[in-house]
């Protein structure tokens, strides 16, 4: 459950409308109670949405940014998942009022490129699609390729086809049937990069892996992915050092015991750090350190980024001693 102070600037907006995109996926608008504009956001942008029984989960907005009167979320019915979309699916309904944080972007368009090369799976289309809006706006060349079990999956056809007909060729899909090695071979993809093209891919844990992989020889800080699962890890993590740990703002010292859990630690000393998902995947708890090391265990912070932050939910302490601008 989210603390009461994380809550404080949520949103409460109308569920507008519910569409049917694909087998297994709905997109729902969402708007203003007085039909104001709602806060900005940019492609690539995720909210929260807090359900009822206390979950919180966290979904793309796939609509153009340039649209200030709603947000749209495409969420897939996966019946293996912990539980979110299920409750999306089955809770909300046309007339509701639902709480969304303010959005957040985690997963931004780079300023610079020359051109974009987008590549979803699955689900993993809805950020992507928004930066398609973005891109066409403002006359940066790119190709969208959606990869997908079958026609009958693939969400948010119509809009593609309409971006297709502003900028020809620019969406394209691939459907592999189930069958391995068919659909968008990767690798031959991805095997040359343009001069000064940047890539942008999301989708499940398998995917986003070959991805990684056929542009492991891509120029470093031009290749850019969002998780929507933590990929399973195959060992099991190493336990906490204790440590101790200084607070700059309330000047607290505190001792992190071997193996123990830095949000619990500080939760259990009056320390509020906000939270979402807990599995390094929404940048919520996003905090800056010094004068320490931390074993980075998320999958949002860019390189430039882990010499000054760290994700507490599941990042590891491995210093004697650590200093968090908290």
């Amino acid at each position: 459950m989210t603390p009461p102070d994380a809550t404080q600037d949520l949103l409460n907006l109308l569920v507008r409308q519910i569409r049917f995109e694909a087998t297994g996926i709905h997109s729902f608008e969402l708007s203003a109670l007085d039909h104001e504009r709602l806060p900005p956001f940019t492609a690539g942008s995720h909210i929260d949405v807090h359900l009822p029984g206390g979950l919180v989960r966290q979904y793309s907005l796939c609509n153009d940014p340039g649209e200030t009167h709603r947000y749209v979320i495409g969420v897939l019915k996966d019946l293996k998942g912990r539980g979110g979309s299920l409750r999306v699916h089955e809770a909300l309904k046309v007339g509701d009022t639902v709480r969304v944080s303010r959005p957040r972007n985690q997963f931004e368009l780079q300023p610079g490129q020359t051109s974009a090369l987008l590549i979803a799976g699955g689900i993993g289309i809805t950020p992507l699609k928004s930066m398609a809006h973005s891109l066409l706006q403002a006359g940066t060349p790119f190709e969208l390729h959606y990869c997908a079990r079958s026609s009958e999956v693939a969400a948010f056809t119509d809009e593609l086809v309409t971006l297709n007909r502003q900028a020809p060729g620019s969406a394209r899909w691939h459907f592999d049937n189930g069958q391995i090695g068919a659909g968008l071979d990767l690798t031959t993809r991805l095997a040359s990069q343009p001069a000064g093209a940047h890539l942008y891919f999301c989708g499940p844990p398998g995917f986003m892996k070959a991805c990684a992989q056929a542009a492991a020889h891509w120029v470093p800080g031009t290749v850019h992915s969002e998780h929507f699962q933590a990929p399973a890890s195959t060992e099991p993590a190493a336990p906490t050092t204790g440590a101790t740990v200084r607070l700059v703002q309330t000047g607290q010292e505190l001792v992190l015991p071997e193996g123990g859990n830095l949000l619990d630690t500080l939760r259990e000393n009056g320390v509020h750090v906000p939270t979402s998902c807990e599995s390094g995947l929404c940048g919520t708890c996003k905090t800056g350190y010094a004068d320490g090391e931390v074993e980075h265990n998320d999958f949002i912070l860019g390189d430039d980024e882990k010499s000054s932050c760290f994700t507490p939910c599941v990042s590891r302490i491995t210093s004697r001693s650590i200093t968090l601008h908290l």
